[in-house]
């Protein structure tokens, strides 16, 4: 009589083998990603803007997101007045169009979550504010 065969053991060590796999290619292709510049967002950023002349109660704190194609803008207002951000993307292709997010109003303690994207990749991405206007 012959012992029975189990295959979970060579099932098991074949899974962790193409995770391993899987996991080569990711980094080699992390590796070959391009430095960021100076002016794109490429990955999470803090921009805080404060209104001139108007003191420290204005502009909320955000920062961008890049996945791929898809940019998000995470933007949390801790001052008292309404800040009114928007999206803008820079597409890297010549022929992909770029596009800039309707404004957002972001009120006081609030957060807004605003999110772009390009057919392939992005070369920059960056939030402008200004100030609601007080009947908002």
């Amino acid at each position: 009589m012959r012992a029975p065969h189990f295959r979970a053991p060579a099932f098991f060590s074949a899974a962790a083998l193409l995770a391993g796999l899987a996991g080569l290619a990711v980094a080699a292709e992390v590796r070959a990603a391009p430095a960021p510049t100076a002016d794109a967002t490429a990955g999470a950023v803090s921009v805080t803007v404060r209104g001139a002349g108007s003191g420290d109660d204005v502009g909320a704190s955000c920062r961008t997101l890049v996945q791929g194609s898809v940019v998000t803008a995470h933007c949390q207002n801790p001052y008292p007045r309404t800040d009114r951000v928007r999206l803008h993307v820079e597409c890297d292709r010549w022929w992909d169009l770029d596009t800039d997010s309707a404004p957002v109003d972001v009120g006081p303690a609030d957060y807004a979550q605003v999110t772009g994207r390009c057919w392939k990749e992005v070369r920059s991405a960056w939030i402008t504010h200004e100030p609601a206007a007080q009947g908002s």
